[in-house]
């Protein structure tokens, strides 16, 4: 598990003082059951620089996973369960950028990747799966014929990679494809999607032009705007967020290992979002 400077600053805060307090001996117990030898005495470090680099030493393996589930631990808070809320819900702050979070799950707290999904969303995922959104039609949405063309090669490879069980590239696919069509929505209609107020402006205050868009925002315009509904713009930020693991540093940081069942929501996700940009274009 591998956590940026910024969180490990603020674990380092959190394991010297404010989950409670450490002195020298306390910190070096701590560590030594990850698995050090360190022994406490003359020439000891700051508690500080000390815990500092015990964390950067676990940084980036398992280690760190036992790290955080050991200091959040709730048999740690007994009597004292506000703190721990208190300390869980501002690192899981951090941690969301590093694409983890802690759970606590039978009296135990657990270190879990956050997908973008929350618990509540993960029930209805299922019922989304479900839903029938015809047949993927790009001919309506009235945008270039060239890149209709484009997009219809683009479902079929997406297709193939499902059928050949290859995930990433299904997501990979159908991330980019979600935001070819909308680029090519918002080229079609300038008008609209400049009046919205989620339009990204330089410091003067204009928009800038759709090429300098990026898909989070072509998301957020979209449903602003009225082309998707609040279910599939939810949805399309957690494609988002998959689509952007194609840099392969970030995926190995963060451990990001999808499945074909992940792949699915992906299209499904596409496909609901061409269905609900073909209503309202037809509208």
């Amino acid at each position: 598990m591998l956590i940026q400077n910024k969180t490990l600053v603020r674990l380092r805060e959190l394991t010297n003082e404010e989950t409670e307090y450490r002195s020298g001996p306390a910190l070096v117990r701590f560590f030594n059951e990850l698995g050090f030898s360190d022994v406490y005495g003359q020439g000891f470090p700051s508690r500080w620089v000390y815990t500092e680099e015990r964390l950067s030493d676990v940084n980036g393996t398992s280690r760190m996973t036992e790290c955080i589930e050991r200091l959040f631990a709730p048999i740690n808070f007994i009597n004292n369960e506000d703190r721990l809320d208190i300390c869980l819900s501002d690192f899981n702050k951090y941690l969301k950028f590093d694409g983890w979070k802690v759970v606590l799950r039978r009296g135990k707290a657990c270190v879990v990747k956050d997908d973008g999904i929350s618990h509540d969303e993960n029930e209805g995922i299922d019922e989304f799966l479900g839903k029938d959104f015809g047949d993927t039609v790009f001919d309506v949405l009235g945008v270039e014929p060239r890149l209709v063309e484009i997009l219809k090669m683009r479902i079929d490879e997406i297709q193939k990679a499902i059928t050949a069980d290859a995930p990433l590239a299904s997501i990979f696919l159908s991330g980019s494809t979600l935001e070819g069509i909308l680029l090519g929505i918002a080229c079609k209609y300038p008008a609209i999607f400049n009046s919205s107020n989620k339009a990204p402006r330089d410091k003067e205050g204009k928009v800038l032009r759709f090429t300098c868009w990026k898909l989070g925002v072509l998301i957020d315009v979209a449903h602003d705007v009225g082309f998707l509904k609040e279910d599939v713009r939810k949805f399309s930020h957690v494609l988002r967020e998959f689509r952007n693991y194609i840099h392969p540093m970030q995926q190995m940081g963060i451990g990001f290992a999808p499945d074909m069942y992940t792949a699915r929501i992906c299209l499904q996700v596409l496909r609901a979002a061409i269905f609900q940009v073909g209503q309202r274009v037809e509208g």
